[in-house]
C-alpha cells in the first residue's frame, strides 16, 4: 500500500470531522464517514454537487459560500463558525475550515474544507451566556443592595444600580477609583479599609458594620460583606462587596432603647416615689404628735434647762417636717399653685437672687429665648428648682466656672425626651463648667438622698426635688454630664397657649349662673360659699352627692356643679360628676380635692375630662376653674 493510499484510507476513516474536497468552483470530488456521519449524505448522493447546499437558505441570500472561499483564495485561510443544514433539513452548529489546494506549480486544483459538529459545546455556551447574562442582570436590577467587585488593590471594577442609589456615585464616575473613598475620614486614618481587604483575604470572608460616606457627603449606617475570589488555582482576583443602607434600623433600635431605658426609668422614679411619698405622710403624722407634745410641755416647763431643751427637740421636728415637704415634693404630692406663666419673666425676675446664690469667682449668663415662652405652672416652686440648679451648678464647681441659664420653645417628637408626647414644649437649661458626673451617677442623680457631697454637705434631695416638681407640672428634666467638662440639665414644660388675660384677672365677669357647691366638711362649706358669693354667683350647697342628685332633679336653674371629689356616704364626686355630664350635659363641672391628682388619678382613674381645682384655692384660680368648666 502506498503512502498515497494510507492518507486517503485514514480520512476516510475520520468519523468526528467531516474531511472533503471541493474543486475550485465549490462542487464536491471527496467525501468522508464523518461527513456522511455529521451531514447525512452519502458519498454517491452529494459528490458533484455544489458545497452551498450545506449553508442556510439566509446564509446563501447573503452569498457566505462565494464569500469563503474567496477569503481562503486571498488569505490561504478561511476559518468560521455558523449553522449548517443537514440532509434531513436539520441545522447544526460548525466550526468550519477552508483552505485552498495547489499543485506544485502553484495553480489551484481545489480547496480541502474540514467541519465539525460543535453543537453541543455551543449549547453549553450559550447557557453559560446566558446564564451569566441572567445573573448580570439580576445584580444590575437589585436596589436595596450595593453589590460591585473590587480588584486585588481595591479599585471598583463594577457597580449595581443598587450602588448608584445608596452611595450616589453613577457607574461612570466611580469605576477605577478606589474604594476607600467610600469610608470616614476617621476609618481612613486608622487604615480600616486595608484591613477590611486582609481580613477577607485571609479568612474568605468578613462582615461588618459602620458609617460610610455618600457621594453628597451625608453618612449612612451601613452592612458590609466583603468576600475574597479567586481562580481555579487559588489566586486572588479581586473581591465581591455588598453593602446594604440599615441606617432606620440602627435608629429604630436605637429609639427602642432609649425607650425602654426611659420606661425603666420612669417606672424606677414612680416605684421610688410612691414609697417615698407613703413613708413621708406617716412620718409627717408622728412629727404631728411629737410638735403638739412639745407645746403642751413648752407651757408646763418650769426651768431655764427645760426650756432651752425643748427648743432644741422643736427644731429638730421643724428639721423633720422640712424633710418631710421635700420628700413630697420628689412624690408629686404637694399641690402645685398652677398659672400661665412667661418662663422668661419669672427668670428675669429671679435673676438677683441667683446672681446671690453665686460667688465672685462664678460667671453667671443669661441666654433667655426671645420668642413666646407661656407654661402652666408654680411660679415659687420653679424660682425654688431653679435655685436649686444654680446652687448645685456652683457647687461643682470650687474654684470657680461659667453657669448659663438659657431658656427656647422647641417642638418635641413623642419619646425624644423621656415619655414626654410631641407637642410644643419651653426648654430651660442650666449649664455648668464643673466637675461634671459620671454616667453612673448621672443614672442617679434624680434618686432622693442619693448624693457625692461630703458627709453632712447635702441632703441628697435637692435635684429629686427638681424632678418631682418638673414631672408633677407635666414636663420632663434630663442630664447631660461629662467628667471634667460640666453638667447640662435640662427642664421640659409643656408650652401653655398665650393669652392677654392676667392670670389673676376675673373682673368684669357679670355673674349670673347658679353654682352648686358639694361639700362634706361644714366649715369648708361656709367659707366657700362666702367665696362663690363674692364673685356674684347664685349659690345651692349639698353635703353629699345623693343630695345632690335631689337637688338637680329638683333645681333646673343649676348651671355648674362645684364638687369635692371624695365624698362621705354614698357616690363619690367623680361618680356625681359623671352623672351630671349624662343627663344634664349643659351644665359645667368643676372638681376639687385636697389630695395630689396624681394619688387621685391612682385611685380614682384619669380625671382629664373635667376641670379641676385643688386645695386651698385662691380667688383668682377659683375665677378662672369656674369659667373654664
Amino acid at each position: 500500500m502506498t503512502d498515497s493510499q494510507r492518507f486517503e484510507l485514514l480520512v476516510t476513516s475520520v468519523k468526528d470531522y467531516a474531511i472533503y474536497m471541493l474543486d475550485p468552483s465549490g462542487y464536491v470530488v471527496s467525501w468522508n464517514a464523518g461527513a456522511q456521519r455529521f451531514k447525512g449524505y452519502a458519498a454517491s448522493e452529494i459528490i458533484g454537487r455544489h458545497f452551498s447546499e450545506f449553508y442556510t437558505d439566509e446564509d446563501r441570500a447573503a452569498g457566505v459560500p462565494v464569500r469563503a472561499l474567496r477569503t481562503a483564495l486571498e488569505e490561504g485561510k478561511f476559518e468560521d463558525e455558523g449553522w449548517r443544514v443537514r440532509k434531513d433539513g436539520t441545522r447544526f452548529w460548525a466550526s468550519v475550515v477552508v483552505d485552498p489546494i495547489r499543485d506544485k506549480t502553484g495553480e489551484l486544483v481545489g480547496f480541502a474544507k474540514i467541519t465539525r459538529d460543535i453543537s453541543e459545546s455551543r449549547a453549553a455556551e450559550e447557557a453559560l451566556r446566558k446564564s451569566e447574562e441572567q445573573f448580570r442582570l439580576l445584580v444590575q436590577g437589585v436596589t436595596d443592595y450595593a453589590i460591585y467587585m473590587l480588584s486585588p488593590a481595591g479599585e471598583v471594577i463594577s457597580w449595581n444600580a443598587g450602588a448608584t442609589r445608596i452611595k450616589g456615585y453613577d457607574h461612570g464616575e466611580i469605576i477605577g477609583q478606589h474604594f476607600s473613598r467610600f469610608y470616614t475620614e476617621e476609618d481612613r486614618a486608622r487604615g480600616l479599609p486595608a484591613k477590611t481587604l486582609a481580613m477577607a483575604a485571609q479568612e474568605g470572608r468578613v462582615e461588618l458594620e459602620g458609617w460610610r460616606v455618600r457621594k453628597n457627603g451625608t453618612r449612612f449606617w451601613a452592612n458590609v460583606v466583603v468576600d475574597a475570589i479567586r481562580d481555579e488555582s487559588g489566586r486572588l482576583v479581586g473581591f465581591a462587596k455588598v453593602t446594604r443602607d440599615i441606617t432606620e434600623r440602627k435608629e429604630a433600635a436605637a429609639a427602642l432603647e432609649r425607650a425602654n431605658a426611659a420606661l425603666f426609668q420612669s417606672q424606677k422614679m414612680e416605684a421610688i416615689g410612691q414609697l417615698t411619698g407613703g413613708v413621708a405622710h406617716d412620718f409627717n403624722n408622728l412629727l404631728a404628735v411629737i410638735s403638739n407634745a412639745l407645746q403642751v410641755l413648752v407651757a408646763q416647763s418650769r426651768t431655764h434647762l427645760d426650756t432651752r431643751m425643748l427648743e432644741t427637740m422643736q427644731r429638730a421636728v421643724d428639721r423633720g417636717a422640712s424633710l418631710t415637704q421635700q420628700l413630697l415634693s420628689f412624690a408629686r404630692q404637694q399641690p402645685l399653685k398652677t398659672e400661665s406663666h412667661n418662663v422668661d419673666a419669672l427668670i428675669h425676675g429671679f435673676e438677683p437672687m441667683l446672681h446671690r446664690a453665686g460667688n465672685a469667682s462664678i460667671r453667671l449668663e443669661f441666654k433667655l429665648a426671645s420668642g413666646r415662652s407661656a407654661v402652666l405652672l408654680d411660679a415659687a416652686r420653679f424660682e425654688a428648682a431653679l435655685l436649686n440648679l444654680v446652687v448645685n451648678a456652683r457647687d461643682a464647681m470650687p474654684d470657680g466656672g461659667n453657669i448659663v441659664i438659657g431658656s427656647e420653645r422647641v417642638v418635641l417628637a413623642a419619646a425624644a425626651i423621656g415619655s414626654l408626647p410631641a407637642g410644643p414644649y419651653v426648654r430651660v437649661f442650666v449649664a455648668d463648667t464643673g466637675t461634671g458626673m459620671s454616667p453612673g451617677v448621672a443614672a442617679r442623680a434624680f434618686e432622693p438622698f442619693f448624693t457625692t457631697k461630703e458627709l453632712g454637705k447635702g441632703t441628697g434631695l435637692g435635684l429629686s426635688q427638681v424632678y418631682g416638681f418638673i414631672v408633677q407640672s407635666g414636663g420632663d428634666v434630663s442630664i447631660h454630664s461629662v467628667e471634667g467638662e460640666g453638667t447640662l440639665i435640662d427642664i421640659y414644660l409643656p408650652a401653655a397657649a398665650d393669652s392677654s388675660e392676667s392670670p389673676g384677672d376675673y373682673s368684669g365677669h357679670l355673674a349670673t349662673e347658679t353654682v352648686l357647691l358639694v361639700e362634706d366638711e361644714p366649715d369648708l362649706l361656709a367659707a366657700a360659699s362666702e367665696l362663690f358669693r363674692s364673685i356674684g354667683y347664685e349659690l345651692v350647697t349639698a353635703s353629699n352627692g345623693s343630695d345632690a342628685v335631689d337637688i338637680l332633679m329638683q333645681r333646673p336653674e343649676i348651671n355648674i356643679l362645684f364638687s369635692d371629689i371624695v365624698l362621705p356616704h354614698g357616690i363619690s364626686g367623680l361618680e356625681l360628676a359623671r352623672l351630671v355630664r349624662e343627663q344634664y350635659p349643659d351644665i359645667k363641672i368643676v372638681l376639687t380635692s385636697g389630695y395630689p391628682i396624681t394619688t387621685l388619678r391612682r385611685e380614682h382613674g384619669e380625671l382629664s375630662e373635667f376641670t379641676f381645682i385643688d386645695k386651698p384655692y385662691r380667688l383668682a384660680d377659683l375665677a378662672k376653674a369656674l369659667r373654664a368648666g
